[in-house]
């Protein structure tokens, strides 16, 4: 049962993070159940491991192969045939629209919760919940962003995963001429940034608990500033990249590959 849980929660977070036109009713019936798996697995981890951060860096580890990436090709006709910096300013607002929902979708949680006090036990699980999934629209982001500026990461989709898993924990693009040869699993350091990263923005999803509908409306703001700002820096670094000599062609990023 744990191992199919397990698995649900990444197929959960993956199509939260996948679905650009989901509306509220099910963005939220899905972020509950996706707090419910989640409360039995932090359970499972314990105390120690959730405080640390390494239950919700394992998670995302985990999910990151459900997390959906189109290649440049796939996003141009998605986009209406845009490119360059077109194309990437309408990922921008996409992701933007993605992580604006889930904080405004979490405090309409929380507005319920502080109505009927024996469900804020989920509150903890709800934060985690959000932040995921947060985390996993802007490493979709990132991934896709390094598709519109040709700066392509090669290998099998874990190589790919653990690599803009990094390129998030550390807020900054790839390059991977400098980079060296990347691998299929995080190294510590990488994972300790990943941990940190994730309970940062798990203390931004904090202020969705406000009472009534005013967590709803400081999540969704914190959460537009927040990915704005990691856009901006990944897309100042890849036009540097992208004015090196081009990587050897190769597969596209589809992080659910082998």
């Amino acid at each position: 049962m744990p191992d199919r849980e397990d698995a649900e929660i990444g197929e959960l977070i993956g199509r939260l993070a996948a679905d650009d036109s989901m509306d509220r009713e099910t963005r939220g019936r899905l972020l509950g159940r996706l707090a419910r798996l989640l409360g039995g697995s932090a359970r499972r981890a314990g105390a120690t491991g959730v405080a640390r951060g390494r239950w919700l860096g394992d998670l995302l580890i985990a999910a990151a192969p459900h997390i959906p990436v189109r290649d440049v090709e796939t996003l141009r006709a998605h986009h209406h045939g845009l490119s360059g910096e077109d194309l990437a300013d309408n990922l921008v607002r996409v992701a933007v629209n993605g992580t604006t929902a889930v904080g405004a979708a979490g405090g309409a949680l929380a507005a319920v919760q502080f109505t009927a006090p024996p469900l804020l036990l989920s509150a903890p699980a709800q934060l985690a919940a959000e932040t995921l999934v947060i985390a996993a629209i802007e490493v979709k982001l990132i991934a896709e962003l390094h598709e519109v500026y040709g700066v392509r990461v090669h290998g099998s989709g874990a190589t790919r995963a653990a690599a803009f898993l990094t390129s998030w924990a550390r807020q900054r693009g790839i390059n991977p001429l400098e980079t060296g040869t990347f691998t299929n699993a995080l190294g510590s350091a990488a994972k300790v940034a990943l941990r940190k990263r994730l309970l940062r923005t798990l203390g931004r999803s904090m202020t969705t608990m406000g009472p009534f509908l005013t967590g709803a409306a400081a999540g969704a703001a914190l959460n537009r500033t927040a990915t704005k700002k990691l856009a901006t820096s990944v897309r100042d670094d890849l036009r540097r990249t992208a004015g090196a000599p081009a990587p050897l062609p190769g597969e596209p990023p589809a992080l659910g590959s082998p």
